[in-house]
């Protein structure tokens, strides 16, 4: 059973889709549009789960090359790999 069979918050799922598609350091980080194209949610969207993702301390921002970019934070993998075990 995929994650979407599980009962769980939007931006929980949203969460683990930039997990599982390695937005997992600065390094690997994703602009707006990228997640758009990685996860095929509109852009409105995705900056709504962002907002609550950083609020909690899963999403980190950063500033490369004049855009902002995405990546789960060391607390957001943590979260990601819990609802594993």
């Amino acid at each position: 059973m995929g994650l979407r069979g599980y009962s769980m918050p939007d931006e929980i799922y949203f969460l683990c889709l930039l997990h599982n598609v390695g937005a997992t350091s600065s390094e690997r980080s994703l602009t707006v549009d990228e997640i758009s194209r990685w996860t095929l949610m509109e852009p409105e969207k995705i900056r709504e789960n962002l907002e609550k993702l950083i609020k909690n301390d899963y999403i980190h921002v950063n500033f490369s090359g004049g855009a902002e970019r995405y990546h789960v934070s060391i607390n957001g993998i943590r979260k990601v790999l819990s609802m594993y075990s």
